[in-house]
């Protein structure tokens, strides 16, 4: 049974850290351009990037709960490669903003207003601390993972903080464009990673090359099983695998024979922890319908 009252609970907390996070992201631009700090504006890149994923995970988490049905036989989970596509062409084109403020600076660089910058620094440090702390208290995959953005968020805080401390005592207005090309290079870093492993489970790639193998391994191990061929694994969001498989038997089996075999089937497969597995059993010499395809 669906326990709705532990979903609630992740669903307010997520809720929380998505409005304490989109409502800083905003204070970030804003204070961004009244320091004219470039380190500041690439954090706010970085947190509105971490707003779009919470705000993602806080959207499924309430359409999750309405499971599949007759026109979305699979449920709502692949809306979330939708969301991290959109999160990831956000965040490269807020990327490539920052780099053309930050480079020139970098060539010419002008002193930021530091005393703002450190106001924004602390005021960071707690907004996405206390986010943190918020979705620690979860349970779900979701909350873990958005966990460490928050914590991530943090440590780019207290980063700007240092560097704004330093600017105190010294005139070095580099630093502050430089932190801030850092800071891209490591949003673009990520988000090619994620959005190339996005577009695959798109175009349904195998998400785990070594889950496939130790799926077949399993498979062929059956003594009843003599090949096997058309086996699909495909993942709905990245953490949901559905599988597919065609065996063909050794030999011809009663009907009993068949529901032992698919109990076994089932018993060996449930390690794998997959969303949906459809097996289908081919008799000895049977024609498989989807022959001209088979892998």
């Amino acid at each position: 049974m669906h326990d709705h009252s532990h979903s609630h609970g992740s669903n307010n907390r997520i809720g929380w850290a998505f409005f304490l996070n989109v409502t800083f992201t905003i204070i970030e631009f804003i204070g961004g351009i009244l320091t004219n700090s470039t380190a500041i504006m690439a954090d706010a890149v970085h947190d509105l990037g971490d707003s779009l994923s919470i705000g993602f995970a806080w959207f499924l988490s309430k359409v999750s709960e309405k499971g599949s049905n007759s026109e979305f036989t699979y449920g709502y989970r692949r809306l979330s490669l939708f969301g991290a596509l959109i999160n990831g062409l956000v965040l490269i084109i807020g990327s490539v903003w920052v780099l053309t403020e930050a480079i020139p600076k970098l060539l010419q660089p002008e002193m930021p207003m530091v005393e703002g910058m450190i106001a924004l620094a602390v005021f960071g440090v707690l907004v996405n601390g206390f986010a943190a702390y918020k979705l620690s208290k979860g349970k779900t995959l979701n909350e873990r993972i958005l966990n460490w953005h928050l914590l991530e968020d943090v440590l780019g805080w207290v980063a700007v903080l240092i560097v704004s401390i330093v600017l105190l005592f010294v005139d070095w207005p580099i630093l502050d464009p430089a932190l801030s090309f850092l800071f891209t290079l490591y949003i673009l870093i990520n988000v090619a990673k994620n959005l190339w492993h996005t577009i695959r489970l798109f175009l349904q790639a195998i998400p785990d090359k070594e889950l496939s193998k130790s799926v077949y391994k399993t498979l062929i191990e059956l003594e009843e099983v003599d090949s096997i061929h058309h086996l699909h694994l495909w993942s709905l969001d990245g953490e949901h695998h559905v599988l597919t498989a065609h065996l063909a038997l050794q030999d011809a089996l009663s009907m009993q024979q068949q529901l032992e075999l698919k109990k076994s089937i089932a018993e060996r497969l449930s390690k794998f922890n997959l969303e949906h597995t459809t097996i289908e059993l081919e008799m000895t010499d049977e024609q498989c319908r989807d022959a001209s395809e088979a892998l």
